[in-house]
């Protein structure tokens, strides 16, 4: 099945999704952090906080950090969790490195690794994962369905996955807000400060064109996942969604 978000893309090219999106973060990276901490008001800290609190009860002790980009959520996830290790990947060097120097500031070297897969075809053993998690990644995968199966396979027997994404708050007023918001306020930001103009054109239209809610829980349900439900943050602009294998 092909998903309208899929259809989506950061340039008007013949390149796939996937090469579009990682040019497109790479083309970012240095300014990434600064812009997306600005443009979520900082709200984005607190959505990775509580979605990686879900994962508390799990006990993981080895943890697979999926669309890593600049390592926040994995930088986070061993604070909150202590893990064993925490391996994140991206399609994106730009946005590793700079993943690669907050964690070597930090000093979790030990703990958090990096190295560039594509989710869509994973070189990662079968089994090998306790957890699995995603920060406003999926929407960008070139093929939802063979990506979630993917995460699958990796995931142990009992294994969760916990996914943040933006999305389109469904009631007044927060609903014409946000429309303001992602469509007006975001790429006029983005165009400002980053060298890339398309890419945060790219972004608010990537949001509005992804499934959600109870859309998004059957698709995980549809792929082999099990006790999958979502809940909102923030009237909405975010949702968490947490499945088990």
């Amino acid at each position: 099945m092909t998903y309208k978000a899929e259809k989506i893309v950061p340039y008007s090219s013949d390149e796939n999704k996937g090469v579009q999106v990682e040019r497109m973060f790479d083309s970012i990276a240095e300014n990434y952090d600064s812009l997306n901490h600005t443009m979520s008001i900082g709200i984005d800290r607190s959505w990775r906080k509580k979605g990686i609190s879900m994962l508390k009860k799990l006990k993981p002790e080895k943890i697979l950090d999926i669309a890593t980009g600049t390592g926040d959520l994995a930088i986070d996830a061993y604070k909150i969790l202590k893990p064993d290790s925490i391996l994140g990947i991206d399609i994106s060097e730009g946005m590793m490195d700079i993943g690669r120097k907050k964690v070597e500031e930090r000093g979790l070297s030990k703990y958090i690794f990096f190295d560039k897969q594509d989710c869509m075809a994973l070189e990662l053993e079968d089994n090998s994962f306790d957890a699995a998690m995603v920060a406003f990644g999926v929407r960008n995968f070139e093929d939802l369905d063979k990506g979630l199966r993917e995460i699958l396979r990796v995931l142990k027997p009992g294994g969760q996955l916990m996914i943040l994404e933006l999305t389109t708050p469904e009631y007044f007023p927060m609903k014409q807000g946000h429309w303001l918001y992602t469509r007006i306020f975001i790429p006029s930001i983005g165009r400002f400060i980053s060298k890339d103009k398309a890419a945060y054109s790219y972004l608010p239209k990537s949001i509005g064109a992804f499934i959600q809610g109870k859309d998004m829980v059957n698709t995980l349900l549809k792929n082999s996942f099990k006790e999958a439900y979502h809940k909102t943050y923030t009237l909405g602009a975010c949702t968490m969604y947490l499945a088990t294998k």
